[in-house]
């Protein structure tokens, strides 16, 4: 779908963005990762055409990126950007017709969004009377009632509380089963790690880590399990014996636990269950994977050290 090929943007002779690389496959749904300053929305500006890059190539669908492609792509800045005096329905109709729906096809694209997200009562309302998340909402409306094939979205939960985010995720999740592909920066992590089946890591100007999440999250484990079970601390620990580490735990009630165990030489998961199974009983037990937040500051440490030798 989308091909950003050694990408570099200079500004001032300062790399914002030096030789980047990678691929967005059609129908999934990608993590633009990191930190303030590292790149990411100069590139997201050099895809959409805002800036052009010193060198380097963006192809779409296997063309060379131009302005005709820029009307298939959806795009929630970071910066929200609304007329503030007009009219909700009438902003986005405004849009939609900008993105090239005719008037017809934006009335309905724009009323079935309105009821969808259950903001139909606010039509006739000024931006400007909206609180916060509710302008957001509509922000992030406008940027997909065209019926983008690519969509970009510029830290998409900021602003929300926790049921509009969910909401949000929700409808990432939808659009996604439909075929369309999403490309997400933020620094909601959890996130990421939730609805993203790749992530990129970019760190000062230079692309650091691509892969699944699920592998660079692998590449981090420490043999860490949890177990939630009911019975006797005492008598968990004793099972444990010299083959596995208890390295913490949380007490849920009188006789209930989560405790986490690290493995010790070649024992597994299935080990540990056979040492416990008949000491307590095991209600859940699970791999305790790396959060992308710990991903992600491990490859920044990595990258900065290395620049300092």
């Amino acid at each position: 779908m989308l091909s950003i090929q050694n990408v570099s943007k200079t500004f001032h002779r300062k790399f914002a963005l030096d030789q980047v690389s990678f691929e967005i496959e059609k129908g999934e749904v990608l993590g633009l990762l990191g930190p303030n300053g590292a790149g990411k929305s100069t590139l997201i500006r050099v895809i959409n055409q805002i800036v052009q890059a010193n060198s380097g190539v963006v192809r779409f669908d296997g063309e060379i990126m131009t302005q005709a492609h820029v009307r298939k792509i959806g795009y929630l800045p970071e910066e929200r950007g609304l007329y503030k005096s007009m009219k909700v329905k009438d902003q986005m109709l405004f849009l939609a017709k900008l993105r090239g729906l005719s008037s017809h096809a934006a009335e309905i694209q724009v009323n079935f969004w309105l009821d969808k997200m259950g903001i139909t009562d606010w039509s006739n309302k000024r931006i400007e009377q909206l609180s916060k998340g509710m302008a957001q909402k509509v922000q992030f409306i406008c940027a997909i009632l065209h019926d983008p094939k690519f969509i970009i979205l510029d830290e998409p939960f900021s602003g929300f509380d926790p049921i509009n985010v969910e909401l949000i995720k929700q409808e990432i999740l939808e659009m996604k089963a439909a075929g369309k592909t999403i490309m997400i920066s933020t620094h909601n992590m959890k996130s990421v790690e939730e609805i993203c089946d790749r992530a990129v890591l970019i760190h000062q100007a230079k692309k650091i880590a691509e892969g699944r999440v699920i592998d660079l999250q692998d590449e981090l484990k420490t043999g860490e399990y949890a177990v939630k079970f009911r019975g006797n601390m005492i008598a968990f620990v004793n099972a444990l014996w010299t083959d596995f580490e208890l390295i913490d735990k949380e007490i849920l009630g009188d006789d209930r636990f989560i405790a986490k165990v690290r493995m010790r030489g070649d024992q597994g998961f299935e080990d540990l269950l056979k040492v416990l199974i008949g000491q307590v009983k095991i209600e859940a037990a699970w791999e305790v994977l790396p959060t992308m937040q710990d991903v992600f500051m491990n490859y920044v440490k990595s990258n900065s050290e290395g620049h300092e030798k």
